[in-house]
C-alpha cells in the first residue's frame, strides 16, 4: 500500500511538472507536496495509513539528521581551529532496539555520516553497537541522544 501510494504521489508530481511547464526541482517538490496533501485529503481511512503518517516523520527526520550533522561538522571544525586540545574521545557500547539488519546498518550509516563519530562494530547477537566518538564527556548523555535521537527516529519510519 505504501508502495502504491508513493508511486501515485511521484506521477501526481510529474503531472504538476508537465502542466506548470516549469521543470525545476523546487516545482516538483513543490509538486509533490501539493499532491501529498491532495492525496491526504481525498483518502478515506487516513489515521490507518502508514504512508501519511510516514511521509511527515520522514521529512522531520531529514531536518533533525541536516540539524545534527551541521551541529558536527561546527563542532569539528572547531577542533581543527582552536589550538587547543579539547576532545574527550571514546569508544562507546550502545544497546540496540534496532533488530534488522536494514534497520541496523542505517543506524550505524547515519552515526558514521556524522562527523567526529564512527561505528566500528556490531555484536555477534546484534544487541549492541560500538561507536567511536570525538566527543565523549558524558557516556550516558552520548548514548541518549543516539537512542533517543537517531534510533527512535529511524525506528519510527521502519516500523
Amino acid at each position: 500500500m505504501i508502495k502504491t501510494r508513493f508511486l501515485s504521489n511521484l506521477l501526481l508530481s510529474f503531472i504538476w511538472l508537465a502542466v506548470t511547464g516549469t521543470f525545476s526541482f523546487e516545482n516538483f517538490v513543490f509538486g509533490f507536496l501539493l499532491s501529498f496533501i491532495l492525496m491526504w485529503l481525498i483518502s478515506t481511512n487516513r489515521r490507518e495509513d502508514s504512508y501519511f503518517k510516514r511521509g511527515p516523520k520522514t521529512i522531520g527526520f531529514i531536518f533533525f539528521f541536516l540539524y545534527e550533522l551541521v551541529k558536527a561538522n561546527i563542532q569539528v571544525a572547531y577542533e581543527v581551529i582552536t589550538p587547543s586540545h579539547l576532545m574527550s574521545p571514546g569508544i562507546i557500547k550502545i544497546p540496540l532496539t534496532a533488530k534488522t539488519d536494514l534497520e541496523i546498518t542505517l543506524l550505524a550509516n547515519l552515526i558514521t555520516l556524522t562527523p567526529g563519530t564512527l561505528s566500528l562494530d556490531v555484536s555477534d547477537d546484534r544487541k549492541v553497537l560500538y561507536v567511536h566518538a570525538m566527543h565523549v564527556r558524558d557516556k550516558d548523555k552520548f548514548i541518549e541522544d543516539i537512542k533517543n535521537g537517531f534510533e527512535r527516529r529511524l525506528l519510527e519510519i521502519l516500523r
